[in-house]
């Protein structure tokens, strides 16, 4: 038996007895129920549905209201994303969770209903951003490390308690440019595993579902075989990390980069060969025992997002569900038509569609000509 079967079945072992018992191996003094974990996950995975990242941080979408000619205040933060929240159907059909901003799952709507409710009112589920950023890797010049990890068990305690059942983490993977294969480098990638599942058993513990999110990133010139090779990697990596800190798969989601070329690559591989090399790398690198994969869009066009998680759906037949938790790729649309005049019916067209175009394609139902019909 070699390594890695042997720790297939540790792994398998292990899940088993986790199960049984419900409680979690880093906090026995603890009940954890694995079953609500579950459920809770499932549901982020519905289908026909994804999740709506509006967890910009005040920075972010500042710079994104200045495209509009918006000024960002606690207010527009708020009106823009009530606008959003309240949107039918998008929300009921197609939204199955939303991630929120500190500031944001603290925040009420116009007439005093808190957002969270809002969120809940729709049938979905509120979630939260727990780290505070990536910062620059002590030791390696030009890579990053995201910290957050201090006093985070209080924080998700406060989170559970302010209406979250699930959270999100973002590392960040940069891959070097003109060939330079030294980015990035191990010590990069298993700092941020670790981090990665240090975040993840602490959610567990207070009741909380991780996103677990290794964003390898598609700027730069690299190939769609290099993404593929780093991200395998870095997939492998996070599995071996969420196994050695006790941290229950069946209560995770995967947000994972799909595999594509770097945005100055001059060699943009088809949708075909995206959706084949993704489907490749996750099948060698993601246990089966995971409840879902919800992609990240990565600074892809709104179409390439949703046509690249389409042939997904459409053509493979994968042991998980597969759909999404896109931010820009759902917002862009709506901001554009929202705009300085607080347009919300417009705003809430253009999200109705890009909500609707990605639950079909969550399905693998979505087609090009939906989008030029609409």
């Amino acid at each position: 038996m070699d390594g890695r079967q042997d720790l297939a079945g540790r792994r398998g072992a292990l899940r088993n007895e986790i199960v049984r018992s419900k409680t979690p191996l880093t906090t026995p003094g603890d009940i954890m129920d694995i079953d609500q974990l579950n459920e809770i996950a499932l549901g982020m995975v519905a289908p026909g549905k994804g999740i709506l990242a509006a967890d910009e941080s005040t920075g972010t979408i500042g710079k994104r209201f200045e495209t509009i000619g918006l000024g960002s205040t606690a207010d527009t933060r708020r009106d823009w994303r009530e606008m959003l929240f309240r949107t039918e159907p998008a929300m009921s059909e197609h939204i199955s969770g939303v991630i929120l901003y500190d500031e944001t799952i603290r925040q009420n709507s116009e007439d005093g209903t808190s957002l969270v409710q809002l969120i809940q009112n729709a049938g979905s589920i509120p979630g939260i951003k727990v780290d505070t950023g990536a910062k620059d890797l002590a030791g390696s010049p030009g890579e990053k490390i995201t910290e957050g990890l201090d006093g985070l068990r209080d924080r998700l305690k406060e989170y559970h308690e302010l209406g979250a059942r699930f959270a999100k983490w973002r590392a960040v993977i940069d891959i070097g440019r003109g060939g330079d294969d030294a980015m990035p480098s191990q010590y990069c990638i298993n700092v941020n595993m670790h981090a990665l599942a240090r975040y993840a058993a602490l959610c567990q513990e207070n009741g909380i579902v991780p996103i677990v999110e290794p964003e390898v990133l598609m700027d730069g010139d690299h190939t769609i075989e290099r993404c593929y090779e780093v991200t395998e990697y870095a997939l492998k990596r996070l599995y071996e990390e969420l196994f050695a800190q006790g941290v229950m798969l069946e209560g995770t989601i995967l947000k994972p980069n799909m595999i594509v070329a770097g945005k100055a690559c001059p060699d943009q591989a088809g949708v075909e060969e995206v959706a084949d090399m993704t489907m490749q790398c996750l099948g060698n690198c993601v246990p089966a025992a995971v409840p879902g994969i919800a992609f990240l869009s990565g600074g892809q066009s709104d179409e390439d997002a949703t046509a690249h998680l389409n042939a997904m759906n459409a053509e493979y037949d994968a042991p998980w569900p597969l759909t999404f938790s896109y931010g820009r790729a759902l917002q862009a649309a709506p901001l554009k038509a929202w705009g300085k005049t607080g347009d919300v019916k417009s705003g809430q067209a253009a999200f109705n569609h890009r909500a609707r175009m990605n639950g079909l394609a969550a399905l693998g139902q979505w087609s090009p000509d939906l989008e030029k019909g609409a």
